[in-house]
């Protein structure tokens, strides 16, 4: 009788042993997850750190692109005015949308000191710069130059 307990000990350790093992296996399989987890998490924190980077990295560039483009646009218009100081155009710099007409001014522009149009256009008669020139047969000018005898 005295190896009963002993049978019972022995049969106790090893179904111990069994569930100890099982146990191990569940928890060690959890804990390889919960690192595997861990390391694709400080990746993906790397990889959105790189990220922020490079979004940093290109937002200051293009800040750097509109100051610079800024400052030419800046000079351009000082270079207009200038320009428009200098031809004496006034009205552009109020309204620089209108660039039509860029003569340079070299006096009081009045109607009465308007060049004239040329004589032959002036004229109207027959000229080469009229506008029925080329228009009209020569057989019926000269019938509307001669009046008919009778």
């Amino acid at each position: 009788m005295e190896s009963e307990p002993l049978t019972y000990a022995a049969i106790g350790l090893v179904i111990g042993l069994i569930i100890g093992a099982g146990c191990y296996r569940l928890l060690s399989k959890s804990q390889r997850q919960l690192a595997s987890l861990r390391q694709t998490l400080l990746e993906r924190e790397h990889q959105v750190a790189s990220l922020k980077n490079g979004v940093s990295h290109q937002l200051s560039s293009v800040h750097e692109s509109l100051a610079t483009i800024r400052q030419e646009a800046d000079e351009l218009e000082k270079k207009l005015q200038d320009d428009a100081g200098h031809w004496q155009l006034d009205q552009l710099t109020h309204r620089p949308a209108e660039l039509t007409d860029l003569r340079p001014v070299t006096g009081p522009t009045d109607t009465l000191g308007a060049p004239a149009t040329p004589r032959d256009y002036a004229d109207g008669q027959n000229g080469t710069l009229s506008e029925h020139f080329g228009l009209k047969d020569k057989d019926a000018r000269d019938e509307a130059a001669t009046p008919p005898r009778y």
